[in-house]
């Protein structure tokens, strides 16, 4: 019972202080000498620097932050069977903690007074490690693994992209993969319960921002979709 208390709790103050690497923030402020929550999209995420300071800082600050979420879920593995071992069955509960964790530290980040971003590009990490779905290809002399549930988010995103030109609709509709696949691949109401829960996290994170946007577009709720580029968004 200690060691299960204790795996959670380190678990949640290494994902937590994980999450607080404020990544776009440092681009902006190490390139073009701006506070990117003070411009633009005033969030401080990856869309908004793509926007604001170039598509290669926006890929880094992408990359770092979905990359947040996929370490903090490795690393809460490594604690939880290596580190403070714990019943096998608490590994993922632990990894679930790691992940809600991990988008706090990012959305609330303590470095910089609490103030961060809304967490989108973490929880896909965080849920694209729980929920890989990795099945093995038979290519004869060797298997190929392919992380089915990385395949079919990436898919839905490519594709709402291409109709919409908005980044962050095209995203956040992709992520109900993630619910889907927790159901319908691994039949695990808990991990269904949690996927949806993450994304109720960023519903209610990213609320302020879609009524600017429908503000902009004097309410036309097509409008605000469908647009020709992606600067019309800013």
């Amino acid at each position: 019972m200690i060691n299960i208390i204790l795996a959670f709790v380190v678990t949640i103050i290494v994902s937590y202080l994980l999450g607080c690497i404020p990544s776009a923030y440092l681009v902006g402020r190490t390139i073009k000498g701006i506070d990117i929550r003070q411009v633009g999209s005033k969030n401080m995420g990856a869309m908004n620097t793509f926007y604001v300071v170039g598509f290669w800082p926006g890929m880094a600050v992408l990359v770092i932050d979905i990359g947040k979420g996929m370490l903090a879920l490795l690393l809460s593995y490594l604690i939880a069977m290596y580190i403070i071992p714990v019943p096998a069955g608490m590994v993922i509960p632990v990894g679930m903690a790691a992940g809600v964790a991990v988008i706090a530290g990012h959305n609330f980040p303590v470095f910089l007074k609490f103030k961060g971003g809304k967490g989108g590009a973490t929880a896909i990490g965080v849920l694209a490690f729980l929920l890989a779905w990795v099945i093995w290809l038979d290519l004869g002399t060797f298997k190929l693994p392919l992380p089915m549930g990385w395949v079919i988010y990436l898919g839905s995103f490519l594709i709402l992209m291409l109709i919409t030109h908005w980044p962050t609709f095209a995203y956040g509709i992709s992520l109900i993969a993630f619910p889907l696949i927790a159901w319908f691949a691994y039949h695990d109401m808990s991990l269904t319960i949690y996927a949806v829960c993450i994304l109720l996290i960023l519903i209610l994170m990213y609320i302020p921002r879609l009524k600017q946007i429908l503000g902009k577009s004097d309410g036309n709720v097509k409008r605000a979709i469908f647009r020709k580029n992606l600067k019309d968004r800013l």
